[in-house]
């Protein structure tokens, strides 16, 4: 699997960003057939940092719903992979560098 399929996009909300600062901790959304050795890779490649752990889970699809003038319109989120990568001491990963 190449490594620009792997890591889909850093996932950034209020749990991500409380387990980076207290664990060292960093969250990906991954292609849903990656291993943990294939993100390992990946992550270490683009990022130049060294990993010490790789967690995944899969997150269920969700059902939505929204209200428009012809009535209510129904539909389903996909679900998806997520990571948690953590990195060794002493390691960060800067996704706000460019700004």
């Amino acid at each position: 699997m190449a490594e620009k399929t792997i890591i889909v996009r850093p996932l950034i909300t209020e749990k991500s960003e409380l387990l980076t600062n207290n664990a060292n901790q960093y969250t990906f959304v991954v292609n849903k057939r990656a291993n943990k050795i294939e993100i390992r890779k990946a992550v270490e490649q683009m990022y130049n940092v060294t990993v010490e752990a790789v967690n995944t889970v899969i997150m269920p699809g969700k059902l939505k719903s929204r209200f428009t003038r012809s009535g209510v319109s129904k539909g389903r989120k996909p679900s998806f992979k997520k990571a948690y990568i953590t990195l060794s001491p002493g390691e960060e990963i800067d996704f706000y560098g460019d700004i």
